[in-house]
């Protein structure tokens, strides 16, 4: 194995140990020590990477690419591009209720809105983009997706619509299943791009 993949497992290993203990014992309750025991890493390992527990709130986005990874791989090839684009939203919105504190979600949109730096969540070179980028493209091709808009306006439509879902959510503190308004809104919010049959 190469070093980058060995150094990249390191890594993933303790961010999905971290979000794991955020979720079961939540953010203050979660110590350092309690993530390198779980990632089975080292403090070394651990501050190789990051410096603080608190930086690893922005890796939510890499958690949540894996998924979209493991999502992708399980798709059917034959189903049509615009029933992947709801299919995606609803896997892993439920996903996101199911492994994810609400806090912490509120957290970081809340961080990202004002942070100087670098907004992981907007970020186009994740594999969340990358692959509603292909999607898209090849739904076009298929003549399942309109093409009044272009690839990349439709992309960004499509997450815009998914942080608002988001949102909308963690503002109402998780009063209602994230997944199941996603699935009854995501089609609403995309209808125009839909080619009917």
């Amino acid at each position: 194995m190469e070093k980058s993949e060995e150094n990249k497992g390191v890594k993933n290993r303790i961010v999905a140990a971290a979000w794991q203990l955020f979720h079961e014992r939540g953010y203050n309750g979660t110590t350092v020590d309690d993530i390198i025991a779980l990632s089975g890493t080292s403090k070394g390992s651990f501050y190789y990477y990051f410096s603080t527990k608190d930086e690893l709130l922005n890796t939510l986005s890499l958690i949540l690419d894996d998924y979209y990874e493991e999502l992708d791989a399980t798709m059917d090839p034959q189903m049509n591009h615009f029933d992947k684009l709801l299919y995606l939203n609803y896997k892993t919105h439920s996903m996101m209720e199911e492994r994810i504190s609400i806090d912490l979600l509120a957290s970081l949109y809340s961080t990202q809105l004002v942070s100087q730096g670098q907004r992981h969540l907007l970020d186009q070179n994740r594999k969340y983009y990358k692959l509603i980028t292909k999607i898209v493209e090849e739904g076009q091709k298929r003549g399942e997706i309109k093409k009044d808009r272009t690839i990349g306006e439709i992309t960004n439509y499509y997450s815009m619509c998914e942080r608002a879902l988001v949102t909308d959510w963690c503002l109402n503190r998780g009063a209602y299943s994230l997944g199941e308004y996603s699935k009854a809104c995501m089609p609403v919010m995309l209808e125009h791009f839909r080619v009917e049959k």
